[in-house]
C-alpha cells in the first residue's frame, strides 16, 4: 500500500475546497497525510525561506519526492497513475508531494526532487492545486486497480 504526504504551504479554510479536500482524502484507500505549513513571516524573502526551511524538515530521505512546480513537466493521467505504480512495483511505497508558497522554492528543495510535476502553464491558486492533485492521485488509484472511473 502506497504511503503518500502532501506537504503544502497555507492552512485549509472551510468552505467549498475544503469540503473537496476532505471529500478527496475519503476517497483515498492509500495512507495520506496533508501537512499544511505556514510562515510566520509577512516579508516575501524571509517568508519563502521560512517556508522552504519548514518544508525540508519533514522531507524523508527514502520517499520519492515530487513537486509541484512551474517548470515541471505535464503528465497524462495515466502516465501519472504508471509513475505511481512503476515505485510501487520497485519498492518505493513513500511518495511524498510538495507545493510550495507564492513565492514558490528555493533551488535547495527543487533540486530534491525526483519529478518535478506541472499541471499546465497557467498559474493556479494553492488550494485550487490541492484538489487537482488529490483528484489525480484518486484517479491514479482507480486506474492502478482497474476501475472504470478514469476513461479515454
Amino acid at each position: 500500500m502506497l504511503k503518500i504526504d502532501i506537504i503544502c504551504v497555507s492552512k485549509s479554510k472551510k468552505g467549498a475546497l475544503h469540503d473537496l479536500i476532505a471529500d478527496y482524502q475519503k476517497r483515498i484507500n492509500w495512507k495520506l497525510n496533508i501537512i499544511e505549513l505556514e510562515s510566520k513571516y509577512k516579508e516575501s524573502q524571509k517568508c519563502q525561506a521560512d517556508e522552504n526551511e519548514k518544508i525540508l524538515s519533514y522531507l524523508e530521505p527514502t520517499a520519492v519526492l515530487v513537486i509541484l512546480d512551474e517548470k515541471g513537466k505535464s503528465l497524462k493521467s495515466l502516465d501519472f497513475a504508471a509513475k505511481l505504480e512503476h515505485y510501487k512495483d520497485i519498492g518505493q511505497n513513500h511518495i511524498q508531494f510538495v507545493i510550495g508558497g507564492a513565492d514558490g522554492l528555493l533551488p535547495q528543495v527543487r533540486k530534491k526532487a525526483d519529478i518535478l510535476l506541472c499541471f499546465g502553464q497557467q498559474t493556479w491558486p494553492h488550494m485550487l492545486a490541492r484538489v487537482m492533485l488529490l483528484e489525480q492521485i484518486y484517479r491514479a488509484q482507480q486506474i492502478m486497480s482497474g476501475h472504470p472511473y478514469h476513461r479515454e
